[in-house]
């Protein structure tokens, strides 16, 4: 196990860093020897820039410039959250408008993802990201409804009452008889059971051609595997963001601008970021990205604070967060990502706020 640099710092190079690291996320500046002995320190600003020195070496602080001032690193960011934050619970204000602003939402899980969305990116001043719960509920019944000669309507009805509807196109004409024989096939196979559950075994049976299905059903069955898995080419991630305009204002440089447009062009692949984004359901509360500790945003300089949310059986069906620069005030905004994201819970599962 690699050792911790706390375990090779003084009380004065903890407190040095401290006051470096929490000057920098107040102000978004380099930090210089002259403005931490104004923070309190009994120091001399000669000492504080060998301490700062010892620091740069153990690669927790950074110059920017020639005699500009210190900047944290990521590991040294990582390691002031780790090590010198102490995270409470949000502010009664918080609380009640995340609570105020998902309830009005009503009962539409749409509305209450997107108004998540909007909420985190208002009150983490970055951009808010939700992803769509995953609909694993016991299916009740599958049907395939001719609309066209090359078209069909797929419809999935889920035994908590959720209806799935799905349009599929064909290259040539599909016959009533096999709409009807792909219906009665998944419905067999399906109906009990979650889609995740018996998708294996029933591709297996079509690879196989254990089915029993004529061409036309084999097609239909998995183009609706397809669009309910979210394999199908043309099926687009579940992701919402919002408060894309917010990661400008933080821009103050042509480096900066160049690091927001990197940003921007890794937030249009949005099935990259929706994986990052789903690695919250591995884990229980808050999962922290800083800069390069996620190869999607190595060059970008951002940081990601995400976190899942559960159906009221406890099961993570989603995940939710803010990315927004380095400097994010994370003692506030990480406690407001894992609220919002208990508060989504309750209200997509019917329970109660606190």
């Amino acid at each position: 196990m690699t050792a911790s640099p706390l375990q090779f710092m003084d009380t004065r190079a903890r407190a040095v860093f401290r006051e470096v690291i929490e000057t920098y996320l107040n102000t978004g500046e380099p930090v210089g020897s002259r403005t931490v002995s104004k923070g309190g320190l009994n120091l001399s600003p000669a000492s504080i820039r060998n301490v700062m020195a010892d620091l740069v070496g153990m690669g927790l602080l950074d110059a920017p410039h020639i005699s500009a001032g210190r900047i944290p690193t990521h590991a040294g960011l990582r390691l002031f959250v780790d090590g010198f934050m102490e995270l409470g619970t949000p502010s009664p204000d918080d609380k009640r408008q995340i609570q105020a602003r998902l309830k009005s939402a009503g009962h539409s899980v749409d509305n209450i993802l997107h108004q998540a969305s909007d909420l985190l990116s208002n009150l983490a001043g970055g951009a808010g990201l939700v992803s769509s719960p995953k609909r694993d509920a016991p299916i009740r019944h599958v049907e395939f409804v001719p609309l066209g000669p090359q078209e069909a309507l797929c419809i999935l009805v889920t035994e908590d009452g959720d209806v799935e509807n799905r349009l599929l196109k064909f290259p040539e004409a599909e016959m009533s008889s096999s709409l009807v024989e792909a219906g009665n096939y998944l419905n067999a196979r399906l109906k009990g059971y979650t889609l995740a559950e018996v998708r294996e075994t029933i591709m297996t049976e079509l690879a196989e051609r254990t089915a029993e299905l004529d061409q036309a059903a084999t097609r239909l069955v998995e183009a609706g595997l397809a669009e309910w898995s979210g394999a199908s080419p043309g099926h687009k991630p579940s992701l919402i963001i919002r408060g894309r305009a917010n990661l400008l204002e933080d821009a103050k440089a042509a480096e900066d601008l160049e690091r927001v447009g990197q940003l921007f062009e890794t937030m249009e692949r949005k099935q990259s970021l929706l994986d990052v984004l789903n690695s919250a359901q591995d884990a229980e509360g808050v999962r922290l990205y800083i800069g390069s500790e996620n190869n999607l945003f190595s060059l970008t300089g951002s940081s990601l604070i995400i976190a899942p949310y559960m159906n009221t059986h406890r099961k993570v069906v989603g995940a939710l967060g803010v990315i927004g620069p380095t400097r994010i005030n994370y003692a506030r905004i990480i406690p407001i990502v894992d609220y919002t994201a208990k508060v989504v819970g309750r209200l997509i599962g019917g329970g109660k706020q606190d």
